[in-house]
């Protein structure tokens, strides 16, 4: 499993261009940080309760994603593609973990049913009407649902900014991988000192 001390030393090779995330005008995308995701997504926390916390600083809006299937409609290839092992909505697998410090009532939360955050929830027209032109994506997994919600903004025209150590997934090699790609192509990597740096 990668680790939080593992993402961050590695990411800095994989930069090609360098800009920090504009607080006026950013949204914090904090992807399927839920139970069901716990090995990967516990390692994180601190990381990412600081980038969370850097971003209310600033009044940077906060938005979770929860991935969840209601019913064999919802499936698409992903029921194929892991054996029908899914995240089935209204179970304890499908919660938010308990110490993501969600504000309720403020934070607003997306359900999904497939990898990108973008298809068929409303986040796209939800983030216009909110004048925001780039999002910082964190959460888990750093090569499915992290990738493809970051690859989505970009083709959307949003300007992405991926972080290094608030995101994970189950292979430090996958991890890396994604941070290569996504950096060449799709995304400004960022890691929670660089926030700090930015938002401060």
């Amino acid at each position: 499993m990668a680790t939080s001390s593992l993402q961050c030393s590695s990411y800095k090779k994989y930069e090609i261009r360098r800009r920090n995330p504009d607080p006026k005008n950013s949204v914090l995308l904090v992807i399927d940080m839920q139970n069901y995701f716990s090995s990967m997504a516990t390692p994180i926390l601190p990381n990412l309760l600081t980038t969370i916390q850097l971003c209310r600083g600033a009044s940077v809006p906060v938005i979770f994603t929860r991935h969840c299937h209601k019913s064999p409609a919802d499936y698409g290839m992903l029921a194929e593609w892991w054996n029908n092992d899914l995240v089935v909505d209204g179970t304890v697998d499908s919660q938010l973990i308990p110490d993501i410090e969600r504000v309720a009532g403020k934070d607003e939360v997306v359900e999904k049913s497939t990898y990108s955050a973008f298809v068929n929830t409303g986040l796209e027209e939800r983030l216009k009407e909110m004048g925001v032109e780039e999002v910082i994506v964190t959460g888990v997994m750093t090569n499915l649902c992290c990738e493809t919600t970051a690859r989505d903004a970009f083709l959307r025209g949003f300007r992405v900014f991926f972080s290094t150590d608030a995101t994970s997934t189950s292979d430090l090699e996958l991890h890396d991988a994604t941070l290569k790609n996504l950096s060449y192509g799709f995304a400004y990597l960022v890691d929670c000192k660089r926030i700090q740096e930015e938002f401060n």
